[in-house]
């Protein structure tokens, strides 16, 4: 069975294939060799990717080929297309070098916040589980898309203490997030939350238990 064949999974500027032919120059029947990609792993919010060059008819039923120009071809590996879907493969600086880099619009989904990371709080009353449903099945889907997650640390007199963590952790919009989308939920769904606080320490990372980040 032939891999899929298809043509915009990943872009390779002018600049991109330059350097990659230049690099490809050094190995053997390099004329015949393909330029791979696979995605490795993710680190800080984003992707890493391994690159290598490999034939392109070693590709399999899952395997994409692409076809960039007359003197190159690109495979992207099949557990890899939908993260690299979109992306951008382009030369730019980094730590001081010049080499290859992926400009990718997709990124991993964030890891939910260990048990072991919540505070001590008691969130068994049934206005602290309405809370979680919510956070569950409509905050944090939304918010992941943007590499963000939110969490209830305490329910409290009325008062919802909020953490956020990933993408939102240090985000301008933040705030905005926050009293616009997650405390307009939370109210909706559980009259009897009257307060959204953030508890998010934006400026450094530590989470704060019970204070409230400074404005």
């Amino acid at each position: 069975m032939q891999a899929d064949v298809e043509a915009d999974i990943v872009r390779v500027t002018d600049e991109a294939r330059e350097m990659v032919l230049a690099i490809r120059e050094g190995e053997e029947s390099a004329e015949e060799l393909a330029l791979w990609l696979e995605v490795s792993g993710a680190a800080n919010g984003s992707y890493t990717y391994d690159m290598w060059f490999q034939r392109h008819d070693d590709a399999g039923p899952h395997d994409v080929v692409q076809q960039q120009s007359s003197d190159l071809s690109l495979v992207v590996a099949g557990s890899s297309v939908d993260q690299l879907r979109g992306a951008t493969l382009d030369v730019g600086i980094s730590n001081g070098e010049t080499g290859l880099v992926m400009l990718n619009p997709n990124s991993p989904a964030p890891a939910r916040p260990a048990v072991a990371d919540r505070p001590d709080a008691d969130l068994s009353g049934p206005e602290a589980q309405h809370i979680l449903e919510i956070f569950e099945k409509e905050v944090n889907p939304q918010i992941a898309m943007h590499g963000g997650w939110a969490e209830l640390v305490a329910f409290d007199d009325g008062v919802a203490y909020v953490r956020m963590s990933g993408g939102c952790q240090g985000c301008g919009l933040a705030k905005v997030t926050l009293t616009q989308g997650i405390a307009v939920a939370i109210k909706e769904a559980v009259p009897e939350v009257r307060e959204v606080v953030d508890v998010t320490d934006h400026a450094s990372g530590a989470n704060p238990y019970y204070e409230p980040a400074k404005k």
